[in-house]
């Protein structure tokens, strides 16, 4: 038996937990009579499924403490599938259960072969959602590993890098600092069979320009006061590699010459030394600035912007990717919980709203700034808008689109994608919040191309 094969069974009839307890053969089976009971055995055993009877003490002829059990329980956890049993012949408690987030709703008398059978049918999807969670988390087929995105403009990026990376051609990463331009560019390194080299990454604007070219092209020994002994630059040691020169536009004038010089006829000449040395390296840049307005102002060479230009990929702010701040801060959340050693359940509703308000003028590199801090410094179980910082506000939208079609479509993705996320991507509670029907739902997911 597997450890994790367990099933809660949560019912308050004695005769009812025998016979269910002997139901299911291939599980262990806990059985609980109370919703207080039952959420300590979810912390304690995190069965992947649970039968929970609506008509639970204190209110054993109605529903309040059963939908209160499973909306607890999902609370602590919501990858448990939970089967609602039930003795009541009411359509609307079918209908409140699985907009709550049950995986299913059983109807008594209890037919102990019809029950074991949705058991494991809901443990066996739970296998399921548990080995693609695993997937995610490796990134496993991604193009860019590490990458947590359901958007669709960043899908457009890492299509653009999966087609562009078994080349030689130079890459310029154009985006606003924090988005993601290393990861992007690692990526390009990673999916190109022909490179065995390293990648070596090195930032233009961290290094004092009277530094950068010896950085850059190494020197030989009595070069300059100091110079004890050759040494190559990061240009040589990423022979067969990548070479990543981020924040590009910080570059000086004098230094562009010799980059472009080395661009052209892939030799370096060290600092002192007179021999051309071959290099055979993929180079790909990156800036957060402007480079078309730097060379209007003479601070950047058109002859150079162009050679590193050969394939642009622009990669969007986190403001302008649909549904990914919510899908991001619960993966920073995930991953602070097990660096600090924290057990925090997730976020309040107002710290939701906050998150999905903010503009993040930081990008990726802010949100998860944040949330660490909130993670480290929380009181509660759960992040609060207070803990990370933030204000509750409304979030301004607007279109300069004068399509009618595309402004409305833009708007039921943006707010699917929302409600999707909100609800860790079950479908049953975000057709709910979106007071619509589960078909109806699924309907538009279809329709507007949702990744779910």
């Amino acid at each position: 038996m597997e450890n994790n094969k367990k099933v809660l069974v949560v019912e308050d009839d004695p005769g009812l937990q025998k016979q269910m307890k002997w139901s299911f053969e291939d599980f262990e089976v806990i059985v609980t009579g109370d919703r207080e009971s039952a959420i300590k055995q979810i912390k304690k055993h995190h069965p992947p499924v649970a039968t929970v009877d609506l008509g639970l003490p204190p209110d054993p002829d109605g529903s309040t403490e059963g939908l209160a059990t499973l909306e607890q329980i999902l609370s602590v956890a919501p990858n448990t599938k939970v089967i609602i049993v039930s003795g009541n012949d009411e359509r609307e408690n079918a209908v409140a259960a699985v907009a709550s987030g049950a995986y299913d709703f059983y109807q008594k008398p209890i037919d102990s072969d019809v029950l074991n059978q949705i058991v494991n049918r809901a443990y066996h999807v739970y296998e399921l959602e548990e080995e693609n969670r695993k997937l995610s988390m490796h990134k496993v087929d991604m193009p860019m590993e590490g990458l947590v995105s359901s958007s669709p403009q960043m899908q457009t990026v890492c299509q653009r890098v999966e087609k562009v990376a078994p080349s030689d051609a130079t890459v310029l990463l154009l985006g606003d600092s924090g988005t993601g331009k290393e990861l992007c560019a690692r990526a390009l390194h990673g999916k190109n069979p022909s490179i065995s080299g390293r990648f070596v990454a090195i930032n233009c604007a961290a290094i004092p320009e009277n530094l950068l070219e010896s950085e850059l092209f190494g020197y030989e020994k009595g070069a300059f006061t100091g110079a004890a002994k050759t040494t190559p630059g990061k240009i040589e040691y990423a022979e067969g590699g990548t070479l990543f020169l981020d924040e590009m536009g910080e570059l000086p004038l004098p230094l562009q010459a010799k980059l472009l010089r080395f661009l052209q006829e892939r030799v370096v000449e060290r600092i002192g030394g007179r021999e051309e040395i071959p290099v055979n390296v993929r180079v790909i840049c990156a800036t957060h600035q402007n480079l078309e307005d730097k060379i209007e102002k003479g601070e950047f060479r058109e002859d150079l912007y162009y050679r590193i230009n050969e394939i642009p990929i622009n990669i969007p702010p986190l403001k302008d990717r649909d549904g990914d701040v919510l899908l991001l801060a619960r993966a920073f959340l995930d991953q602070m919980n097990e660096e600090q050693g924290k057990r925090l359940k997730g976020f309040t509703k107002d710290a939701l709203v906050a998150i999905d308000a903010h503009e993040w003028p930081g990008n990726v590199r802010e949100l998860k700034n944040r949330i660490k801090r909130a993670v480290i410094m929380a009181d509660g179980k759960h992040i609060t808008a207070e803990d990370l910082e933030l204000d509750v506000a409304e979030k301004e939208s607007g279109s300069h689109s004068f399509d009618l079609r595309e402004v409305r479509e833009a708007a039921e993705r943006e707010v699917i994608q929302r409600a999707l996320n909100n609800t860790n991507g079950k479908v049953a509670p975000a057709a709910e919040l979106l007071g619509v029907s589960r078909p109806t739902l699924y309907d538009l997911i279809q329709k507007l191309n949702i990744s779910v």
